[in-house]
């Protein structure tokens, strides 16, 4: 039954994770190739910021495919992502605290993304040790 309610709870984040990785390849495809009204709307961006996070958008959707298929290499490439998400969040930080402008979207955008990465991490490379 355990085993049962986390095989669900894997199943679950792969698909929030394919989603979100598909969305987060579309928006960010979009300021960075899009039209110019796309990169207005997204006011004071980090290019660096964009940049990562549209490339790291196909990395999450590896990771899901990866977790739907219960492949050994989903946890070390979520703890990948979570870690250069972390990363790129902190030099951000560091950015905006020497005053570059930002879009505060910005903050709650990175904020979610290393709370999912860090907690699918956390999930899939505890499943793979055979945690309970």
């Amino acid at each position: 039954m355990v085993e049962n309610g986390r095989s669900n709870l894997v199943r679950g984040l792969a698909l929030l994770a394919g989603l979100f990785g598909g969305l987060t390849v579309f928006s960010g495809g979009r300021v960075l190739f899009g039209p110019e009204e796309a990169r207005i709307a997204a006011g004071h961006y980090l290019p660096f910021v964009v940049w990562f996070n549209f490339l790291a958008g196909f990395a999450y959707v590896a990771a899901a495919w990866g977790m739907m298929r219960r492949c050994a290499w989903a946890c070390p490439l979520a703890a990948g992502i979570a870690a250069a998400t972390v990363v790129v969040f902190a030099i951000f930080g560091i950015k905006v605290a020497v005053g570059t402008p930002f879009e505060m979207r910005t903050v709650g955008a990175m904020t979610l993304r290393s709370g999912f990465w860090l907690f699918v991490a956390f999930i899939l490379c505890r499943r793979r040790q055979g945690a309970p």
